[in-house]
């Protein structure tokens, strides 16, 4: 049986008659999630057996164990999940022991069980203009080449790729359009690690759904570096693409270990536009570095690339997220800005070198907050959190309104907020509420 979380509240009838419970934890946010529910079955349940598997596993190994054991499997999970459950059907008396593996070792790719999940139409969907498009999401490769410090997939998988047979990818894609999906969401850490494989798969996803659009998500250097694939990819129904750019400060990026520079962001959405595929960056506005001009930069590059209805406004708020295991950690510029490990939020805190910065991070976050509960549009909110940045760094505030006046309408997003390496929103955390209150 499965619930997710992220759309379903945990009902205490589904867990009445199961030996174990495994907790999908792809990503910071899930984790947290799952932490929380895993309190809420061991309050039903004081014995029942437990793991993590995903991403975030051995990262939160330790929570777990705080919450009275389990297993954690991280990096290619499949064989150790299958072998764990495998051994508790014939030793139950192993629930409560603790065993944190990451393996790296290329693992099965079974095909996923989606009729298991909710339908796909209680996910995010492809928006263009005003119709709404079913979306599925497959992966073509895990783990990832490069060593962003901020990023937790170097941390598990140490520069290792690991490729997913392309015809197990359009296995996969081949029921999600079984299930409705007219669009398809590449969600690798990095779709362009490897070119060739990239484009066996684009060729193959062409040869079998010709009508099928897709988006892929891909670092600053990845494009520039293979500016020959996007005439090929976009004739195949390439409509975006994400990439994080992060901030248009080189000191920051070097920081980062991001391989790119802020003259590289300018020329990969110039790159990418050429052939008329959106570029939707993601952001990183608040570091322990940044400046109050270096925010104000962010807002100007999006305004300079005509973006103001491209890219979601949780963009302009998010905060540094610093996991337990973080590259980050070893980096000496750091240290003084650290201000200890907040267990609860399973991350370390940690404040700006400018206290100014700090505090325009709350107002943001408070601003972007307050326009969504409001329903506000792109521009207002655009032009609100402008403005908040304007005062706080001495930019005239009147470019933000001239030239979010009219922007363009009908360009193709996802209808849910992207983004990583950043701290939940209250809203990802809903549903971590719920499971306490199980």
């Amino acid at each position: 049986a499965c619930v997710d979380l992220a759309v379903e509240e945990l009902d205490p009838r589904r867990i009445d008659d199961v030996a174990a419970v495994a907790f999908a934890v792809p990503m910071h946010t899930a984790t947290r999630v799952a932490l929380a529910a895993v309190e809420a079955v061991r309050g039903l349940h004081p014995d029942m057996a437990v793991c993590l598997f995903g991403l975030y596993a051995e990262a939160g190994a330790e929570a777990l164990r705080a919450a009275g054991g389990g297993a954690a499997f991280a990096g290619e999970y499949v064989d150790d999940l299958v072998r764990w459950a495998g051994d508790l059907a014939r030793s139950p008396a192993q629930a409560g022991e603790v065993a944190t593996t990451t393996s790296l070792t290329p693992s099965a790719s079974p095909l996923p069980l989606r009729t298991a999940l909710p339908g796909l139409d209680r996910y995010a969907g492809l928006a263009v203009g005003d119709e709404v498009r079913t979306a599925g999401y497959v992966e073509a490769t895990r783990g990832c080449t490069q060593s962003c410090r901020h990023c937790p997939v170097p941390v598990v998988y140490r520069g290792r790729l690991r490729k997913v047979d392309p015809a197990a990818v359009l296995a996969d894609v081949d029921q999600l359009v079984e299930m409705g999906a007219r669009h398809i969401t590449f969600g690798d850490p990095d779709f362009l690690c490897s070119p060739p494989h990239a484009r066996r798969v684009v060729e193959a996803l062409t040869r079998r759904h010709g009508d099928i659009t897709f988006d892929v998500t891909t670092k600053v250097s990845h494009i520039l570096a293979n500016a020959d694939l996007w005439p090929g990819f976009a004739a195949a129904g390439l409509l975006f693409v994400t990439t994080a750019v992060e901030c248009l400060d080189d000191t920051i990026l070097s920081l980062l270990d991001k391989g790119h520079t802020a003259a590289d962001a300018h020329r990969a959405v110039a790159l990418l536009e050429s052939h008329g595929i959106d570029a939707r960056p993601s952001f990183l506005p608040f570091t322990p570095w940044t400046t109050l001009d270096g925010v104000a930069d962010i807002l100007d590059f999006v305004l300079d690339h005509d973006m103001v209805d491209v890219v979601e406004a949780v963009q302009y708020s998010l905060r540094l997220l610093i996991p337990p295991g973080s590259l980050l950690l070893d980096l000496p510029e750091l240290a003084a800005h650290l201000d200890g490990y907040d267990r609860d939020r399973f991350t370390w805190d940690w404040h700006a070198a400018d206290a100014r910065v700090d505090a325009l991070s709350r107002d943001v976050a408070a601003a972007v907050e307050t326009a969504k509960a409001r329903g506000d549009d792109p521009s207002t909110t655009f032009g609100a959190v402008y403005g908040l940045v304007a005062a706080a760094s001495g930019r005239d505030p009147g470019r933000a309104r001239t030239a979010a006046s009219a922007p363009r309408s009908g360009r193709p997003r996802l209808t849910e907020a992207w983004f990583c390496c950043a701290e939940p929103t209250a809203d990802q955390l809903a549903p971590a509420e719920l499971d306490r209150r199980c």
